[in-house]
């Protein structure tokens, strides 16, 4: 049985208040049955200094990415990891992490892709845990292995490929959600990237994943998502949206935020982002000042 769902009045604005959780309903349900928890950083190693009590790592390099074909891991790897972390497909998944749920939002994403139906974020990650003072703890729980069934990855409802973002270009909206300076290509290799050219993907609008989360990192009211998001305002909610940053994570915070906290059905996340398309010959850039034009008028793309 799925574990209940949190009414807390802070979500009832959102499309999908199902999909967060307080740390107030997390405190109380730390020891609910088909709860399942899990840590997931930017930095594997700060779940070693301190986790909510039951939660269990999730590394989203050695877990969540194929090291040989650079994608998300298939279907029988992510079976066999849910077997060995214990998880049965009618568990509540309740993921959060550090930097703002950053690589949370991306295991979110990657367990809908292979359709797990309850999964959730921590509203605030382990940032708003930790400054609250809640209980943490240093143990591994053991979780008997379970027999996860072997699904398909089902792509082509949240993700797109490098190709299928060139043929929608002027078809879509696309929505570069990292910081203005890379987006505007005025950043090099002196300060840490790994791509060989800068700048963003022609007709892409810049709206910084960040400016969703507030100083707490809890996601902001809807009324300021709406306000942040105005642009999708003057676009049919059946348009496609495409989201992405650097590498995808950030890309999958914003999916997040645009599928379920304002209820935007067709939005989809190339993760393969700036560090595919930026280190791809002949793929078309832009460096500079952000687009001036208004959205294209929708011309719906039927993928779903």
């Amino acid at each position: 049985m799925a574990a209940p769902f949190d009414p807390n009045p802070r979500f009832q604005d959102y499309s999908h208040p199902e999909r967060l959780v307080s740390t107030e309903w997390l405190a109380e349900h730390l020891d609910y049955p088909s709860l399942r928890i899990f840590e997931c950083n930017a930095d594997s190693l700060l779940y070693d200094i301190g986790h909510i009590p039951g939660a269990l790592r999730i590394d989203w390099q050695q877990d969540l990415f194929d090291p040989i074909t650079h994608d998300v891991v298939n279907g029988h790897q992510f079976a066999t990891l849910m077997r060995h972390l214990g998880v049965r497909q009618g568990d509540t998944i309740v993921l959060y992490g550090d930097k703002g749920n950053r690589w949370a939002a991306h295991a979110a994403w990657v367990f809908t892709l292979f359709g797990h139906a309850d999964v959730r974020l921590l509203d605030g990650g382990r940032d708003a845990w930790f400054m609250e003072e809640r209980p943490s703890s240093f143990a591994v729980r053991d979780y008997p292995p379970s027999d996860y069934p072997l699904l398909e990855r089902k792509d082509k409802y949240l993700r797109v490929y490098q190709l299928d973002v060139l043929e929608l270009l002027g078809r879509a909206l696309v929505l570069d959600v990292r910081d203005e300076n890379h987006y505007r290509g005025e950043m090099d290799r002196s300060q840490g990237l790994v791509t060989s050219r800068y700048g963003h993907i022609p007709t892409a609008h810049n709206i910084p994943w960040d400016q969703a989360i507030g100083p707490d990192s809890r996601f902001r009211s809807r009324k300021t998502l709406e306000e942040n998001y105005g642009l999708l305002r003057e676009i049919d909610t059946r348009y496609d949206v495409v989201t992405y940053c650097e590498n995808g994570e950030r890309a999958s915070h914003t999916w997040f935020i645009l599928t379920y906290l304002l209820g935007y059905d067709n939005v989809f996340n190339y993760d393969g982002s700036w560090l595919e398309w930026g280190n791809s010959m002949r793929m078309p850039i832009v460096r500079g000042a952000r687009p001036g034009k208004k959205p294209p008028r929708p011309q719906l793309h039927a993928r779903r």
